[in-house]
């Protein structure tokens, strides 16, 4: 599986708690497209969110973001880590 991080914009102020909520969100149905979530970062003053997760492809990523209610601006694959 191939991982991706994925961007959101236009969530300035978001709280750890809305990040948390949003996450566990992604998590409740993830398995529904072979997607896993991984970790997610915020910055509050810029309204910039980041996930990293495993999945089958980018527009598997997008529909779990978007049945969760929060699409996601870019998705982009990361074939290397080190």
């Amino acid at each position: 599986m191939t991982q991706f991080m994925d961007v959101h914009t236009g969530m300035k102020g978001i709280t750890a708690d809305q990040l948390s909520e949003a996450h566990r969100a992604d998590l409740a149905i993830e398995a529904e497209e072979g997607v896993h979530f991984k970790s997610a970062w915020a910055d509050p003053d810029s309204g910039v969110v980041y996930c990293l997760s495993e999945a089958p492809s980018a527009e598997a990523v997008q529909r779990i973001h978007e049945r969760a209610g929060h699409p996601a601006t870019e998705i982009h694959p990361v074939p290397l880590t080190v």
